[in-house]
């Protein structure tokens, strides 16, 4: 018994120091302030796609939105420091576990993702933890993020100067554009003249992955003139520097939403509905200047120099100051477009 007494202290000596020293060797983390947090981040995602956050100080509480990839900015459903040096934001969405033979849920559950969040320098850098929805696990992305500058004053666009018009398509065939993502399908295809997108699928065959339509040329800032002719329930989108999403879609009569005709992708909401009906040809007149976008759908300006602070779903790059194409959205359903003509802007 005296042995063993003896050996357990011998034990709990050896823990104690090699305790000492690991608290020794070990650097304090430095406690986080949470306005370092608070703003605007572009964030690239690990695989290439492109997501934006903002955290806001409210009153007495965090609160912020946040785009992942694809999709809509989405509200967060919590904020809070932990550690004094993590940021962990919390998105929920509701999963549906049964349903009857209607398709009418029977039972739901609200799944929490969460991304764990530091700052490192001027940049921040995280994780994105998903839980599987057969509770098997959790899948995991890391991502790092840049802050955000406001926008700056609207321009004055009656003092704009303009460079010679650069036709982008030349009615005969793709010359000049590619697809975002080769790996994918082309679904479009020149058909009398016209740029004609047809992501048709087989019945009882696989998905077929078709990809979106790019200019090879980059361009800054520019004013870019269009028409397109969007069918029953058809849905495409307009890329301005590969990066916000002007919206293309069959929304005649439903009223004013950043996801319909014209605004900029669950960002900006036209302040007036101007489209046609399915199947007759729109015309789309939109500037950029200074991170600002105007559009004029039909001859009515449904968006004036409003500011564009971040990215929209499916942007190709987080650095809103890059230059880069126009690319078309192929991945959804059928669309033609003809006349694209876009004349830079000269500063």
């Amino acid at each position: 018994m005296k042995t063993t007494l003896i050996l357990f202290a011998t034990v709990l000596a050896y823990v104690s120091v090699i305790s000492c020293k690991t608290e020794i060797k070990t650097e304090p983390v430095k406690k986080a302030d949470i306005s370092e947090f608070t703003g605007q981040w572009t964030i690239d995602i690990q695989g290439g796609s492109v997501g934006w956050l903002e955290v806001r100080q409210e009153e007495n509480y965090l609160d912020g939105d946040i785009l992942w990839g694809g999709g809509s900015v989405v509200p967060v459903s919590n904020i809070f420091l932990e550690k004094d040096h993590i940021l962990v934001v919390q998105r929920s969405n509701n999963v549906v576990r049964k349903a009857d033979e209607n398709k009418i849920p029977l039972k739901t559950q609200t799944i929490t993702e969460w991304l764990e969040i530091v700052k490192n320098g001027e940049k921040i850098e995280g994780i994105l933890l998903s839980p599987k929805n057969d509770g098997s696990g959790v899948d995991s992305s890391t991502f790092t993020g840049t802050k955000l500058p406001a926008p700056p004053p609207a321009p004055d666009l009656a003092n704009v100067k303009f460079g010679d018009p650069i036709t982008l398509f030349n009615g005969k065939d793709l010359t000049g554009w590619r697809l975002t993502n080769e790996s994918q399908t082309n679904g479009f295809s020149v058909v009398d003249g016209i740029l004609t997108n047809n992501p048709a699928q087989v019945e009882g065959q696989p998905h077929i992955s078709y990809g979106n339509l790019r200019t090879d040329q980059t361009f800054e800032d520019f004013n870019l003139k269009l028409e397109v002719n969007v069918p029953e329930d058809g849905n495409s989108g307009i890329y301005l520097r590969g990066m916000y999403e002007i919206q293309v879609a069959d929304s005649y009569k439903k009223g004013l939403d950043p996801h319909y005709m014209g605004g900029v992708y669950s960002r900006i909401t036209p302040v007036v509905s101007a489209e046609k009906p399915a199947g007759t040809w729109q015309t789309f007149d939109i500037t950029l200047c200074d991170r600002h976008i105007s559009v004029i759908l039909n001859g009515i300006t449904i968006i004036y120099n409003k500011p564009v602070y971040a990215p929209t779903g499916g942007a190709l790059t987080s650095d809103v100051f890059a230059p880069g194409p126009i690319y078309l959205q192929g991945d959804h359903r059928a669309v033609q477009y003809r006349n694209i003509v876009l004349t830079p802007i000269v500063k």
